[in-house]
């Protein structure tokens, strides 16, 4: 489990990479896009094919994104998460939030082995300002005590 400060540290960035966003409208990430553009975050798209989702441009890598990017979210397999975390870290992205199922031990490990703050096990959307359905989860989870330690229900 992460602790609420590094949550709140990358939540603290407003313009964020995310890799994961589908040219099919149903997928998780095109729902991270969504969400998080609404809260005001500027959300760069990285997508090795698509040139727009959803009418955003796409980058086909972390290498082509501006230098100001303050973290990256990955929407993706594992083993797709593990690629990119050394390709954050070559573009100079310190803060990486693996979304539920994209985590990997490798990738976490990296991370810490090369001092990035790293969110993993955790839903960006419940902790993003959350409504709906993902402000249930996150009464559940404080209910039950598995929210992040340091977390103010």
């Amino acid at each position: 489990m992460t602790d609420q400060m590094t949550i709140e540290s990358f939540l603290g960035e407003k313009k964020l990479a995310l890799a994961g966003a589908s040219r099919k409208a149903s997928k998780f990430g095109n729902a991270v896009l969504k969400e998080l553009s609404s809260k005001g975050y500027k959300l760069l798209l990285v997508h090795p094919e698509a040139e727009t989702i959803d009418g955003v441009a796409c980058h086909g890598s972390l290498a082509e994104l501006p230098a100001d990017v303050g973290g990256l979210i990955n929407v993706v397999p594992p083993v797709q998460t593990e690629k990119l975390v050394q390709e954050a870290y070559s573009a100079g992205i310190k803060k990486i939030w693996m979304q539920q199922g994209s985590d990997s031990p490798v990738a976490i490990q990296y991370c810490k082995e090369h001092e990035m703050e790293v969110v993993h096990g955790e839903c960006i959307l419940m902790f993003a300002q959350p409504r709906g359905l993902h402000k249930f989860h996150h009464w559940l989870w404080g209910l039950f005590g598995k929210l992040p330690r340091g977390h103010h229900k």
